[in-house]
């Protein structure tokens, strides 16, 4: 087992459900861990599907919080947004965007392809610097609270598993393979360098 844990970042689009949910579980079990959005923006479900609640990244939750507490408490107490916000601040003050974070991790784990692909692009375009490996993993989780959960738990088993190894870089590649078989989800995998 590798002797320093694991430097792991979730990422997904708003830094809200997926990426927080696995934040969250993670940084329980001990994880030294850190969460990003890829977005331009932080959306969170509106009134309506077109029209969401759009915030900067500089927007702290609690502020998103108070915000939607003010425009509509009944909607967004009963749709689990407030929830959603009140655990992620206990967490960490507000959001963060992947593509402005220059810290180093090992593993990578992103909530859908899209955001799998603009990680990817993001880690690529930087120049490289130490040569050091990280590895990019997409779990595709849909983006509501249950499945948010479910994929946290997927996430966190995955990431045990990948400390667990002896030697990572050789290991990874068939301890994806059966998770794929024990899941029953497709893993995109990739290694950038920094």
């Amino acid at each position: 087992m590798p002797s320093a844990p694991l430097r792991v970042a979730v990422v997904c689009s708003s830094n809200q459900n997926r990426s927080m949910e696995a934040h969250n579980i993670l940084g329980k079990r001990g994880f030294s861990v850190r969460s990003f959005g890829t977005g331009t923006h932080v959306k969170l479900p509106g009134p309506a599907p077109d029209k969401p609640n759009v915030y900067d990244f500089k927007t702290t939750y609690d502020q998103m919080y108070n915000d939607l507490l003010r425009k509509d408490k009944e909607l967004y107490t009963q749709n689990g947004i407030l929830h959603m916000l009140d655990r992620n601040k206990r967490i960490k003050p507000r959001p963060e965007r992947f593509q402005n974070c220059k810290d180093v991790f090992d593993l990578i784990l992103t909530c859908e392809e899209r955001v799998y692909d603009q990680v990817v692009e993001d880690l690529n375009s930087r120049e490289q610097e130490t040569c050091q490996p990280v590895h990019v993993i997409n779990v595709d989780i849909q983006d509501n609270h249950e499945e948010a959960t479910l994929g946290a738990f997927l996430i966190c088993e995955l990431c045990q598993c990948i400390q667990h190894t002896e030697d990572m870089e050789n290991e990874i590649d068939e301890l994806l393979q059966e998770f794929e078989e024990k899941s029953g989800r497709t893993f995109l995998h990739t290694v950038c360098f920094y």
